[in-house]
């Protein structure tokens, strides 16, 4: 080194310890006007504050706040770190800056790589809950990852019409203010306040993703019943129908009474029950008894005989119009051939030999056809061309077919009514428990109904083929592997898909019915082949002129029904960028990258997107990657639910709430009465004294290091706390640190070349560098659970518990070990701020502006458009790191001695330590890393000698601890 470098160096010390000592008075001062003010607080009865010490308390406090920040400024800062970190004031102004700097924007034109993730869009029935923060927590992650990475990063945000979840809660919420129905208000009234009530809730949701930091492409925004997604939605359905892959059939649904609409066998759970239980039913003011099976008997038409038939659904035999014995039970089928006489409705009933009794030495041996009712009945019917007969009406009430005595009465009354009318007319035989397993709608709770009703439908088994086949060729990957083989499953056994819901909310479907002048049947949707498909009223009418040419036109009537939301759902990647139209965001983003969402909905969703997104899409994979995460629990393993009370509000634990608030929330919502008070006792259990404000940060972290369960996680709110928790100790870690850098430091504006630097120093970068790749292949493997605890192992173990204890003694130094060890600082916080950030995005930013930077250098910003830290391979240091492994496990051994040997009483006295070493090697290890073992492990002296030497030890006055084969320590 010259002579005019070691000048500047020496200078450039001298200043730099000049402003340090300045920024020592100043603290000092700082530090007496606060002990001055707390003596005044002690005595503050007897001694009232003089106005000048209210000035400088005021004065004081002031430096610690944050000032007022303009919305959508860049935060001001308060000139001094509060002491304690709060989550709600670190967390305050920088989102509605980020956004407002456009820094969530994708470029269309950008020669970037590209990087696209579609939000699974929230339905807008309510607020978002814990397992909506899973979601944003992950994709969030991914996406500033990604964008600091250098990729041209979208996130477009999205929300889904949820067409019968939306029209359930708005019809509760209708009939709770007013007392109305919506047939009271009517379809148009009604879809107004619908819409009213989507645009208050998409607030709200828009809100909640907000404070969770998810940095979503707002100028992308969309709604899957805004007019550019309607308009996918009617593109797709005509296209499929012109292809013959949507098309109309009779068939037997699953009929939900309570919503009076179809629904899918996905919505349809099933529940087993083993004898005769009572279960609530909605629309019925008394529980519903399942699990018993009736026997009646049925008059043979000749007289002198009868047929005992046994059902779990009696009312249903209002539909009757066969009874079927099996060809090889002998008791029966001499039988074939006669009817028998239906005692409510005298409907002649064949007796038909059939192999639907599976066992014919089990049950009756006879079994009542009711094939509009029945699933197995409707393919015996068809077989021999019985008559279907549907009995209820849309709301699950008897109809005019089921006989005058029971018209009108619901189905579960006239189950019943029938009973005791069967007991009157004396062909009443018996009841018995009977083990079952019912469908109840996840939707409404209803027990889910057989009805045969025309619908529309498309045709999957071709779409599903290309879809297996996409996987097992690779075009496809699930993360974790093991839902391949649930893809397999689902797709394998795939049936034809009923998309027509008798609901007001949701696209129309896109077909018109023509009644002509000579159709004998003018009820809309008579004749099958009457209906046109078209993208619009003016379409229809053109197609309706040229199918029906010839033939007078009397009416032209649009499906009254909607689309499952699914549909358009299934259209999301391509609608939200544009399709059908050809748009600049079409062309640069799809198809887009990775598809993250749970495995529940992976048919629902992700399978409807892959068979919908190949074929309309152009032939190509709308993802390639698709990442499901677990579901969530509450504490106890219980899936969450408003009637249980353990459903919770992220903002809740971001912001904290008291018991009192989580029972208004219940109250807010839907729940009877009797609901109502099992919620709020199950709050009082979960959270006796509410939930402790925790902030975004803290939930968002808590819940990516909880992927690493299987599929399910057991959501504990404590775990939450304590990642607030590390927060306050991340933040008092740095603020510690920007103390030790001093007002004057300056940073370094080259990359740091450790092998001049101070052993600890050469330490804390190599095992940062090290972090730094374990974390970016993390990342790119998207084990995220492992990149945070990577990231968090790093900050709380090497950084925290060594690092900044380690390098204490540089500072009492005015050498050239102090600005080494105060570059080495500032690059941790500096570098471990960026690794941190897509987990924590707040705190990060926060502690990042507060940071100095390098002179006479452009700095970023925002922390969240810097580079991702990448390795530096000058940095890694294995010998450094196995030195220091020997260090801190003879730290660790001394820690563990004094507290073996009682001398915790004297935990905070710096004792004398002595090591043993087995040879020249280990002693040159340990006497060259005294300094670092004396201070890590608050020894007053620590001397190192070989084996042999030191009589304490020989004579076993002492207790003596092994650290490794090559080193003994112990006190003196």
């Amino acid at each position: 080194m010259s002579e005019a470098e070691e000048k500047k160096i020496a200078m450039e010390m001298e200043r730099k310890l000049r402003n340090e000592e300045k920024a020592k008075e100043k603290e000092m001062k700082k530090q007496k006007a606060l002990e001055k003010a707390k003596l005044g607080d002690v005595f503050k009865s007897s001694k009232p504050k003089t106005i000048a010490e209210k000035k400088i308390d005021k004065e004081e406090e002031e430096e610690f706040v944050d000032p007022d920040t303009p919305h959508g400024e860049r935060k001001k800062l308060s000139s001094q770190m509060p002491k304690q970190y709060n989550p709600c004031a670190v967390e305050k102004s920088w989102y509605e800056w980020w956004e407002t700097s456009e820094f969530f924007k994708a470029d269309a034109t950008s020669s970037k790589p590209q990087f696209v993730i579609v939000l699974p869009p929230p339905n807008v029935t309510g607020a978002l809950h814990i397992g909506h923060a899973l979601t944003c927590a992950v994709q969030d992650t991914l996406i500033r990852w990604k964008r600091m990475s250098g990729f041209n990063a979208l996130w477009v945000p999205g929300f889904d019409h949820a067409g019968i979840a939306t029209q359930v809660v708005v019809e509760k919420h209708l009939s709770r203010e007013t007392g109305m129905t919506r047939h009271d208000f009517g379809r148009e009234e009604f879809l107004n306040h619908v819409w009213q009530w989507t645009e208050s809730k998409s607030g709200t949701i828009k809100s909640q993703l907000r404070r969770m930091g998810s940095s979503l492409d707002w100028s992308r925004e969309c709604f899957t019943m805004d007019e550019q997604r309607s308009k996918a939605v009617t593109e797709a359905f005509v296209r499929l129908y012109e292809e013959g892959l949507i098309y109309r059939d009779l068939r037997l649904v699953h009929w939900d009474c309570f919503l009076s609409t179809a629904i899918s066998k996905r919505e349809v759970e099933h529940i087993e029950i083993k004898e005769r239980t009572p279960i609530k039913v909605p629309g019925y003011e008394e529980p519903v008894v399942f699990g018993l099976i009736t026997s009646f008997a049925y008059p043979l038409e000749r007289g002198g005989g009868e047929v005992v038939v046994a059902t779990t659904r009696v009312e249903t035999m209002l539909g009757d119009t066969a009874i079927a014995v099996h060809p090889d039970d002998a008791r029966y089928k001499h039988l074939h051939g006669e009817f028998a006489v239906h005692p409510f409705n005298g409907r002649k009933l064949p007796i038909i030999c059939d192999e639907i009794l599976v066992d014919p030495n089990v049950g009756t041996g006879c079994v009542k056809i009711t094939p509009a009712h029945d699933t197995n009945d409707f393919d015996v019917g068809r077989r021999h061309n019985l008559e279907f007969i549907n009995v209820f009406t849309d709301d699950g009430r008897i109809n005019a077919n089921g006989g005058p005595d029971f018209t009108g009465m619901p189905r579960f009354a006239a189950r019943e009514a029938i009973v005791e009318a069967l007991r009157k007319k004396g062909l009443h035989r018996g009841e018995e428990n009977n083990k079952m397993t019912i469908g109840v709608c996840s939707r409404s709770s209803d027990v889910a109904e057989p009805m045969l009703k025309p619908q529309w439908y498309v045709n999957c088994s071709v779409m599903a083929k290309e879809a297996l086949d996409l996987a097992a060729n690779g075009k496809i990957e699930f993360i974790p592997k093991q839902y391949s083989a649930e893809w397999r499953r689902w797709l394998e056994s795939i049936f034809d898909w009923c998309i027509s819901r008798q609901l007001w909310w949701g696209h129309r479907i896109p077909a018109w019915y023509a009644t002509l002048e000579e159709d004998q049947l003018k009820e809309v949707g008579a004749y099958n082949d009457h209906w046109v498909v078209a993208r619009n009223e003016e379409e229809a009418r053109k197609e309706a002129a040229q199918k029906f040419a010839g033939k007078k036109l009397l009416e032209l009537s649009q499906d009254p029904d909607v689309l499952d939301t699914w549909f358009s759902s299934g259209l999301f990647p391509l609608s939200v960028l544009g399709w059908p139209d050809e748009t600049e965001d079409l062309k640069a983003f799809y198809p887009t990258s990775v598809l993250e969402t749970g495995h529940d909905i992976l048919f629902f969703w992700v399978a409807r997107m892959v068979m919908l997104g190949m074929k309309v899409g152009g032939g190509d994979v709308p993802f390639r990657k698709v990442l499901l995460h677990p579901m969530i629990r509450d504490a106890h393993g219980r899936k969450m639910s408003k009637s249980l009370g353990n459903g919770i509000d992220p903002l809740e634990v971001i912001n904290g709430v008291t018991l009192a608030g989580l029972h208004a929330r219940l109250e807010e919502g839907n729940l009877d009465p009797k609901e109502l008070v099992v919620a709020k006792d199950g709050q009082v259990k979960d959270f006796p004294n509410g939930i402790p404000q925790c902030g975004a940060d803290a939930l968002r972290f808590a819940l990516v290091s909880y992927t690493a369960q299987s599929d399910k996680i057991n959501m504990d709110v404590l775990r939450v706390v304590g990642y607030r928790q590390w927060c306050n100790k991340l933040w008092n870690a740095v603020r510690f640190a920007m103390m030790k850098l001093g007002e004057g430091y300056t940073p370094p504006v080259q990359t740091l070349s450790p092998e001049t630097m101070p052993f600890s120093c050469q330490w804390i970068l190599s095992v940062l560098n090290k972090a730094i790749s374990k974390t970016v292949d993390s990342l790119n493997a998207f084990e995220l659970s492992d990149a945070a605890n990577t990231v968090y192992a790093w900050w709380q173990y090497q950084f925290c518990d060594v690092f900044i204890e380690a390098i204490k003694p540089y500072f009492s130094s005015d050498n050239r070990s102090r600005i080494h060890a105060q570059d080495a600082l500032w690059v941790c916080l500096e570098t471990g701020l960026r690794l941190l950030h897509p987990f924590m995005p707040f705190i990060t930013e926060e502690l990042w502006q507060r940071l100095p930077s390098p002179q006479d250098c452009e700095r970023k910003e925002s922390i969240m458009i810097c580079d991702y830290p990448s390795p530096e391979e000058k940095w890694t240091n294995e010998k450094v790191e196995t030195k220091m492994d020997v260090v801190l496990a003879t730290v660790k051994t001394l820690r563990a001695l004094r507290a073996a040997e009682s001398l915790e009483t004297r935990k905070n006295e710096r004792l004398h330590a002595f090591a043993l070493c087995e040879n020249a090697l280990t002693l040159e290890t340990v006497q060259s890393h005294e300094l670092e073992i004396r201070t890590l492990a608050n020894l007053s002296s620590f001397e190192v000698m070989l084996k042999g030497e030191d009589k304490a030890a020989q004579s076993g006055s002492a207790v003596v601890e092994t650290v490794n084969e090559n080193l003994k320590v112990y006190f003196s």
